[in-house]
């Protein structure tokens, strides 16, 4: 077992290097995030995350009998475990009612499967919310892998990870730029879809038990230019006066919808 080391300053050297992470440009210059909370945390203990380092607040945790075990259980992995004034760890925190935990993680290297079947592609989705929906969807649907695409928020932004649900440590992810980093992920078989409003083809008279691969664009503006040159755009059908559904919203109706024909078809 480790000793747990005790912090009662901000200015903490460890402090100050796990509060880098809160900038995305530090998260990938030292491949490693924050995750806040006791789900996420034991997600990432229970999925085989690497937890590198681990801040709690004792006094913040006394009543939290499933915080408290989560402490043991890295302090008997020989995590290095930082037990924090609570004024010092709701530093890191990013929540209105923090509780107590923060883990510093390595980001997850889970391998794309070779090919690639069904794929989610965010595109242009600057809301975290929707898209951290979105990756906890596409683990539910049974997705290969999620590609966060141009102009796309990080995946590892605090809130996207706190609607993700833990889908980071269950799912292959991968933070892609620009369109020709993504065009080789993708296997030469797979078919583009796009969602978009009023396109000809219903989402329902798709097959999607062939290989393909589905965009789902931003809330504003939809999905890039780029998707018309090799994405076969496909709507979903609604009534009244309605335009347009949520990002979340349309790729999960799109999504279940796929997983459905997939059950069916095996």
């Amino acid at each position: 077992m480790t000793a747990t080391i005790e912090i009662t300053s901000t200015e903490n050297p460890q402090i100050k290097e796990a509060r880098k992470l809160q900038r995305r440009r530090q998260r990938y210059r030292d491949r490693l995030f924050l995750v806040e909370g006791v789900r996420l945390v034991r997600d990432a203990l229970e999925s085989g995350a690497v937890i590198q380092r681990l801040f709690y607040a004792p006094a913040m945790i006394a009543d939290n009998e499933a915080a408290q075990t989560l402490v043991a259980q890295c302090t008997a992995q020989q995590v290095a475990c930082f037990a924090c004034t609570p004024d010092v760890l709701n530093t890191l925190t990013e929540t209105i009612t923090p509780q107590g935990i923060v883990a510093v993680v390595v980001m997850p290297a889970l391998a794309l499967p070779s090919p690639l079947h069904f794929t989610l592609i965010l595109d242009q989705v600057r809301d975290p919310g929707n898209a951290g929906t979105l990756l906890r969807t596409a683990a539910a649907a049974g997705v290969d892998a999620v590609i966060f695409g141009p102009e796309t928020v990080d995946p590892y932004n605090d809130k996207v990870l706190r609607a993700g649900m833990g889908a980071h440590f269950r799912l292959p992810l991968r933070n892609c730029p620009t369109w020709s980093a993504i065009q080789p992920l993708l296997a030469p078989e797979q078919r583009c879809f796009v969602a978009e409003a009023g396109a000809p083809l219903r989402y329902d008279n798709v097959d999607w038990t062939q290989p393909c691969a589905l965009i789902i664009g931003g809330e504003a503006a939809g999905a890039s230019h780029e998707t018309t040159s090799f994405a076969q755009r496909v709507a979903i059908p609604m009534h009244s006066q309605v335009e347009s559904l949520n990002a979340a919203i349309a790729g999960s109706i799109i999504l279940f919808e796929a997983a459905r024909q997939r059950r069916t078809d095996r």
